[in-house]
């Protein structure tokens, strides 16, 4: 019964069922993506630096009175380009490009300046605790990686393609839709794909979160990424591999991060404006203060320049904010929630209104005939053989329970001059009958007479040759975390959590006040959705963004309308996938309150990080000017403001 509805309606029918400034890290981050091996090396070189940073502190007095202080350069300019060389190549290459003002620039200078008037020390130290912070930095990106990174292992490497009497190992792109592949026990399953021999536990956690094997037979799709733990199993290829729900969920979480929040943006803006004038004012440090200061001495002052240089590297806003949002997007990411851009987390922040579609949300969307209510001499063996005629071609899960009820196998030539009528239900020849099945506004719409109109519950009405002919009710079930998805929202703060169903309004006051809805608006064609969440969606965001949660097939319009558009049990819809900013992997409604609390804590922790970085930058820069800080303490500002901005932005992922 797509596209129509019976009694449940239009619900039925509906289913209800981006940045170039790369942080200029691009050339000292490698150590990052080679993995363990490289790491090592990071870690051997710093312990070589460190060497001949400590000796040459331990022994500068002896080194600087060798002649023309030749052993101090011996020790300290290898330590320098050992320590700084990936600094000073991304300068000189951002320069080369016409990029001159980074934080890149901003060390290099500074550090060549403290050379130049023989604090060599201070230089190498700039240097050093900057890579060490860069190494810190590394790690905690890598952390905050892994459970994105797990979406990203779920690949399938291999497929079992079965041709003729032979099976060949070949790569999943190449199979196509209708060919037959094995899969093992203990293998991934590589393509979305129907079952036609064997019987198995398969496990998808690593899609959905979900811990407890799905028991699957012949007839059940299985998608890609799923692992098969017990029986052989032959698949019959239903979607080529780049179509497939896991090569779309792959590419969003490769492209996750070109979706930039507002925040990334503006700190990407302030960088750019910022460098500059800092470089502008540490030249004024440096040449006018010994013009007019009687006993200022240019070395004093240019020192002090190349302190504020130091200090005034945005690192710790540059890399943490970031560093922040991936965090909340790897946070939820482990939690089953699959969020496409950090765009959507600060959108997610200000959701005041959470809409649910129904079927399939907030009820499980399985549905059973619990009762057969026959009228005008029909039986109730008589008016399920008829409905189940009726509704053989449909895929509909309403459908597919009156089918399973009945039980019995049939010719389906029977059934002729089949035709839907959108919104209202089915046409056809059954035999020499016609036979209308669908909602109570099919039978006035095709004016037939009946007593029966408002009846609690999903209710199929027949009509035989114009003549009323009874009703089956099919239920469905709550989800079991329904009800504690409204309480959690509720706990939030989130103001109005409304239902769109297109079920009759007997059953959505009943849904309604089972789950502590605040308002709900029934009877909903399809496209009747979309002008309901309009109304819903304040001018300008003034009262607050409106979050839809919907299954994401026949909803796809209405999700891409909302502030936010969630899809619940995306993995199954195309649908979702491409038209929903989050996927609950896990097909949990109380997914979405999680989700806001991510969203939430994400950008507590970023606006931390902006406020801490700006108040000791801005102090440190007063005592560089007044000759109070050091290079030393320049170092704290610059590296120590990034390492505790890095750390605390880790916690989102807690």
């Amino acid at each position: 019964m797509q596209n129509k509805t019976h009694s449940e309606s239009s619900e039925c029918c509906s289913h209800e069922h981006h940045d170039n400034h790369n942080h200029n890290h691009d050339a000292h981050h490698n150590h990052d993506h080679g993995g363990k091996f490289i790491l090592k090396n990071e870690i051997y070189s710093l312990i070589l630096i460190g060497v001949l940073y400590v000796s040459g502190l331990i022994f500068e007095q002896q080194l600087h009175n060798t002649h023309y202080s030749l052993g101090e350069y011996l020790i300290f300019i290898p330590a320098y380009l050992l320590s700084g060389w990936s600094v000073l190549k991304t300068a000189g290459r951002n320069i080369l490009r016409g990029r001159i003002f980074d934080e890149t620039f901003l060390m290099t200078i500074a550090t060549l300046g403290a050379l130049a008037i023989h604090k060599l020390p201070e230089a190498v130290g700039v240097m050093l605790f900057y890579k060490i912070g860069e190494l810190f930095q590394d790690i905690a990106v890598s952390r905050s990686r892994n459970s994105i990174k797990a979406l990203l292992e779920i690949r399938p490497d291999y497929a079992n393609l079965e041709t003729g009497s032979e099976v060949h190992k070949v790569s999943p792109e190449i199979a196509k839709i209708g060919d037959i592949v094995i899969v093992k026990p203990g293998e991934k399953n590589p393509l979305d794909g129907e079952i036609i021999t064997g019987n198995s536990q398969i496990d998808t956690s690593a899609l959905t979160g979900e811990s407890v094997p799905q028991i699957v037979r012949v007839g059940d799709t299985i998608l890609a990424g799923t692992i098969n733990q017990v029986g052989l199993l032959r698949v019959k290829v239903t979607k080529l591999f780049h179509e497939s729900s896991i090569a779309k969920i792959l590419d969003l979480v490769q492209n996750a991060r070109s979706k930039k929040a507002e925040t990334e943006k503006f700190i990407t803006k302030f960088a750019r404006y910022y460098t500059p004038i800092v470089v502008f004012i540490s030249l004024v440090v440096a040449i006018l203060p010994p013009l007019f200061i009687p006993g200022a001495t240019s070395s004093e002052w240019v020192y002090r320049a190349l302190i504020l240089l130091v200090i005034s590297c945005p690192c710790g806003l540059v890399i943490s904010i970031p560093l922040g949002y991936f965090g909340g997007i790897g946070g939820a990411a482990k939690r089953g929630i699959l969020i496409k851009g950090s765009m959507f987390l600060d959108t997610l922040t200000t959701v005041k209104t959470v809409v649910f579609d129904k079927t399939g949300t907030l009820t499980k969307g399985v549905f059973q005939v619990v009762e057969i209510i026959p009228f005008n001499g029909f039986s109730e063996p008589e008016l399920l053989e008829l409905a189940a005629k009726v509704e053989s071609h449909s895929h509909h899960p309403i459908a597919l329970s009156i089918r399973k009820e009945y039980g019995n196998s049939f010719d389906i030539s029977e059934v002729t001059d089949y035709a839907e009528i959108a919104g209202y239900g089915i046409r056809a020849k059954v035999g020499n009958k016609l036979v209308l099945a669908g909602s109570d506004r099919l039978l006035h719409h095709e004016q037939i007479n009946h007593d029966i109109c408002n009846v609690e519950g999903t209710v199929v009405h027949l009509a035989v040759d114009n003549i009323y002919a009874g009703y089956i009710i099919i239920a469905d079930e709550l989800k079991p975390d329904a009800k504690a998805a409204i309480q959690a929202l509720k706990k939030i703060g989130v103001e109005r959590i409304v239902m769109l169903t297109g079920d009759n309004q007997a059953i959505a006051a009943r849904i309604s006040q089972q789950l502590g809805i605040d308002s709900y608006i029934a009877e909903l064609l399809p496209e009747e959705k979309v002008s309901a969440i309009e109304k819903l969606l304040s001018p300008k965001g003034k009262n607050g963004k409106v979050s839809f949660v919907g299954d994401g097939i026949n909803d796809a319009p209405v999700i891409a309308r909302a502030d936010v558009g969630m899809a619940m049990g995306g993995l199954g819809s195309d649908a979702a996938i491409e038209s929903a900013d989050i996927v609950i992997m896990t097909d949990a409604p109380s997914k979405v309150a999680t989700a806001i609390q991510i969203a939430r804590k994400t950008r507590t922790i970023v606006w931390q990080n902006i406020s801490f970085a700006l108040a000791i930058k801005t102090a440190f820069i007063g005592l560089g000017i007044l000759g109070v800080a050091t290079m030393w303490e320049a170092v704290f500002a610059d590296v120590g403001v990034a390492l505790l901005a890095i750390f605390n932005a880790t916690r989102v992922m807690k």
